[in-house]
């Protein structure tokens, strides 16, 4: 039988051919070449190829000359953050997360790593974004609206008339309390609404000023403030005239130099560290009570006197290790306010999270016990005549674990765990902190901690469908 396979194989023309045989000699030569040299040279050529790889993977190029900010042929970079990184560790800030980041380098593996920042490139953006240039003109609308003129617009009056005949004419007993809203009205909810309402369970004859421009209106009149005045609760909200409110304090002239555009107000929004400020200046030329929106009262202020509370204490030493503003009882003119005061004017921070709040009142407050340079004597020290509360009295669950008060208890354990924590509430707290930003999402649950606790210091609301649907 024939074979027929070299009749179907495919023939090579000879040009082409000879082509690939001079390439296959061109190719055995350079091998060839390689082979012959000395193995030093060898490695020190796949060094160099390395180095060169290498170079071209982590070259940064910096545009000076470009129009844009980086080139378009750069890759972006990936920072990993170590997986220890949490809110405890923020160099002593609790919340919100870090903005900005040091130049510090993290190894870890990618898979433990909880949060990735992507950048451009591992030099600053030169360029400023349009973002960011319209949240600065943003920022320099409302500082051009802090007006000296001020006047509440549901009163029609001037602030310090409008809060001086509210005080006369109710004739409320001790303490006056204040709060300050910042926020729109809308998130007003009923959370806040039942802080208020707690808050006359125990104190009925009291006055609450609020200061807030958005609560200080027909709205607010009806949606918030109508219920309480229905049944002869003393409570206002007026809107706030920052000049007024400093002046004669040290910071007058830190708000006289904002409004003229020479404080950066930083990254941190304005209203929040003017409410920080706007609460000792109230305590200061009124004194009282200031207390936050996000509190439940479970017992009377009226034998608190010139008292701050601490948040947390060092367990193996038992002090405190930080002191909170949330909760703030000073008689006027009180020198440790005017401290709190003057450190708000001095080292005015926008863009540090409880710079000029928390950890403004924890410095003041440890550089007066504990730094001998404060005081020529001890005399000086005695007329600051203050005390510190444990965190029991106003912070009894921390903001880390507030969860645990929302939960109904599931087994034994638990129940018997509720039933302690309320003894212990109820006995040693005077309010109960919410932590809205933790909380304002969690639902109370019959039966939880919270639950029992609204119905020791409802009102009015005690037999309605509030408590259950907050």
């Amino acid at each position: 039988m024939l074979d027929n396979s070299k009749t179907h194989q495919t023939k090579i023309p000879k040009p082409i051919q000879k082509t690939l045989n001079q390439l296959q000699t061109f190719k055995n030569s350079i091998f060839s070449f390689l082979l012959s040299l000395p193995t030093s040279l060898l490695a020190l050529l796949l060094l160099i190829l390395l180095a060169y790889n290498g170079f071209s993977i982590f070259t940064i190029h910096i545009p000076f000359l470009s129009k844009t900010p980086f080139p378009k042929s750069h890759h972006n970079h990936h920072l990993i953050l170590p997986s220890n990184f949490s809110r405890q560790n923020l160099a002593g800030d609790q919340w919100p997360p870090v903005t900005k980041l040091s130049s510090s380098s993290y190894v870890v593996r990618e898979e433990n790593a909880p949060l990735f920042i992507k950048t451009n490139t591992l030099l600053p953006k030169i360029e400023v974004s349009n973002k960011k240039t319209r949240r600065l003109k943003k920022m320099k609308r409302k500082i051009r609206s802090l007006s000296s003129s001020v006047i509440s617009s549901g009163n029609k009056e001037p602030f310090s008339k409008t809060v001086k005949e509210f005080f006369d004419s109710k004739n409320c007993s001790k303490p006056r309390f204040f709060m300050t809203w910042i926020s729109s009205l809308k998130s007003f909810g009923e959370r806040e609404s039942f802080a208020i309402e707690s808050l006359f369970k125990f104190h009925p004859n009291s006055c609450l000023v609020i200061v807030s421009k958005t609560m200080d209106s027909n709205e607010g009149l009806n949606r918030v403030l109508k219920p309480f005045l229905k049944m002869g609760l003393s409570v206002l909200a007026v809107s706030p005239d920052y000049d007024y409110v400093f002046k004669n304090t040290p910071a007058e002239n830190w708000f006289s130099l904002l409004k003229m555009g020479k404080v950066n107000p930083g990254e941190i929004p304005l209203g929040q560290n003017l409410s920080n400020l706007l609460r000792l200046a109230l305590l200061y030329k009124y004194g009282g009570v200031y207390i936050d929106t996000d509190m439940i009262f479970v017992k009377s202020f009226s034998k608190l006197k010139n008292v701050i509370g601490a948040q947390t204490i060092d367990l193996e030493t038992g002090q405190w290790s930080r002191l909170n503003n949330a909760v703030l009882v000073f008689d006027k003119g009180h020198p440790l306010v005017l401290e709190f005061i003057k450190e708000f004017a001095s080292t005015f921070d926008g863009s540090k999270w409880g710079h000029n709040g928390p950890y403004l009142v924890s410095r003041v407050v440890s550089r007066i016990l504990y730094s001998s340079s404060v005081f020529k004597n001890g005399e000086d020290k005695k007329r600051f005549n203050f005390s510190i509360l444990g965190p029991p009295a106003f912070y009894p669950v921390d903001w880390s674990r507030i969860e645990s008060l929302f939960s109904s208890p599931n087994d034994e354990f638990q129940y018997k765990w509720v039933l302690g924590k309320l003894k212990h509430i109820r006995t040693k707290s005077f309010v109960v902190h919410l932590w809205n930003r933790q909380s304002k999402k969690l639902k109370i649950e019959k039966g939880s901690i919270i639950d029992y606790i609204m119905k020791d210091s409802c009102v009015f609301s005690c037999n309605s469908l509030l408590i259950s649907s907050l």
